[in-house]
């Protein structure tokens, strides 16, 4: 998808398409049948936007201006340096065409003028497509892979220094 375009969504705006994307996205990569409603989804990225001031939607758009893809990050608090990728989400329809690439490859370029030094991420060792496209824009895993308190599967977390 070479006419993709990403940019950063203005303050409470595309919420409710990422939150859409994240339903389907989720859904299809786990095999699940039935997706998620909105009611559901939207609270889970519109708690990472309102974490923070300095939290950010980032939002890819397709040829025609529709949302594709996105990706929600906030401050750790712990160390509000760094950056975390609560999620990234690329509309099914999308998978394959580089818009995960475009929205990963954005934030090197755009998270140190909103004053981050580092981003930190967390991805299902099982989610082979998304590893190998951290790992290919150099992110670095660091520490033991856990289990994620709700599903159970093994989380491995990433880094990139910026």
């Amino acid at each position: 998808m070479t006419n993709v375009r990403v940019q950063v969504a203005g303050h409470g705006r595309h919420i409710d398409e990422a939150a859409t994307i994240w339903a389907e996205t989720t859904a299809a990569r786990d095999g699940d049948d039935e997706v998620a409603p909105l009611s559901l989804a939207r609270p889970v990225i519109q708690a990472v936007v309102d974490s923070s001031p300095r939290s950010l939607l980032f939002v890819a758009l397709g040829a025609d201006d529709r949302i594709v893809g996105f990706a929600a990050v906030e401050p750790v608090p712990a160390d509000e340096s760094t950056a975390e990728v609560r999620y990234l989400g690329v509309h099914p329809g999308s998978w394959g065409q580089g818009v995960g690439r475009r929205l990963m490859s954005a934030l090197p370029d755009r998270l140190p003028a909103a004053g981050f030094a580092q981003a930190e991420l967390a991805v299902y060792v099982d989610n082979r497509r998304a590893v190998k496209l951290y790992e290919g824009l150099g992110w670095l895993p660091y520490g033991e892979a856990t289990p994620h308190p709700r599903s159970g599967r093994l989380e491995q977390r990433y880094r990139l220094a910026l």
